[in-house]
């Protein structure tokens, strides 16, 4: 009697591994790279060549308009890009309103607390935004502050924020000189002097909005850390 043995053998599809996505080479990603690339060039020429340096400047916050739409349009919103996003934004201000601090070295002390103020308040609302698992600062729950929500809304964010740059940049032309004279009402200024008189009320809005954000954001995150004791005193 003849036993025959049959192996079977167990045959396993060959696994296709995919390499993860380099997100650093990411659309809008590399749009965020260019604009501190753009911002950090400005710094060489903010003291002396001021044309140059805001052709630098703004075409840098110019990008910021595309690096959203192109994280959207390709699908690659990243966390990563979100800060990027934000610390372009707020080290080119930062850098500007440093220069102007030494410009004008009387008013040295507000522009030190404008500095320490944006850090802390934009700092809180990211890292608060991050606990709450959320893939950008500028997103803001129904459930959450309704001053802030309002904020981040495009058109509201857009002029606020232009204002803001636009203040700080008639501070810095107004040290060249730089600019026309305008008649209205009976005054005769440099435009420049204009633009920073129009922008200075929502100059200040801003920064309220700002003062909220803080308060706010310390709030939530106080909030996580209570559910976080609460769950471990469980």
């Amino acid at each position: 009697t003849t036993t025959t043995t049959t192996t079977s053998l167990n045959l396993k599809k060959p696994q296709t591994t995919m390499s993860s996505p380099n997100i650093f080479l990411f659309v809008p990603n590399l749009i965020g790279f260019a604009r501190v690339f753009l911002g950090i060039a400005s710094l060489f020429y903010m003291a002396s060549s001021p044309i140059v340096a805001m052709v630098l400047y703004w075409t840098s916050a110019f990008l910021d308009v595309f690096d959203g739409y192109a994280a959207r349009a390709l699908n690659q919103s990243t966390t990563f890009g979100a800060v990027l996003d934000m610390l372009s934004d707020r080290c080119t201000t930062l850098c500007l309103i440093i220069t102007c601090a030494q410009f004008y070295p009387e008013y040295i002390i507000p522009f030190q607390l404008l500095i320490v103020f944006d850090i802390s308040s934009h700092w809180f609302q990211m890292y608060s935004s991050l606990l709450q698992g959320k893939t950008s600062h500028k997103f803001i729950d129904l459930k959450e502050n309704a001053v802030l929500r309002y904020y981040y809304m495009k058109p509201i964010l857009f002029i606020l924020c232009s204002a803001n740059e636009l203040f700080f940049m008639a501070l810095y032309f107004s040290h060249f000189n730089i600019g026309f004279e305008v008649s209205f009402g009976g005054f005769s200024m440099s435009v420049w002097h204009w633009i920073g008189y129009i922008s200075a009320p929502l100059f200040f809005a801003k920064h309220v909005v700002g003062l909220v954000q803080l308060f706010a954001a310390a709030q939530n995150i106080a909030l996580v850390d209570k559910e976080s004791i609460e769950k471990r005193s469980k």
